[in-house]
């Protein structure tokens, strides 16, 4: 039974504000069918959730997304 969690901030995206619900059910099936093609994992038992994750609750190199790319600007 797999789980898969992919986590993405909200931003981008039409709306600006993240993946789009046809994103994501893009990401659900592509997932869902890797598994199944490559490990011969059931897709009646694969389970997909994705979490969006506010920007500024992202970090990376120990700053939060918004400062680190001010930084690499």
């Amino acid at each position: 039974m797999p789980y898969v969690n992919i986590k993405v901030t909200r931003e981008g995206g039409p709306d600006g504000k993240g993946p789009s619900s046809e994103e994501k059910a893009q990401l659900i099936k592509g997932v869902t069918d890797l598994l199944s093609e490559v490990l011969g994992k059931s897709p009646a038992t694969t389970f997909v959730v994705i979490d969006e994750v506010e920007l500024e609750n992202w970090g990376i190199s120990g700053l939060p997304v918004p400062e680190f790319r001010k930084q690499t600007r």
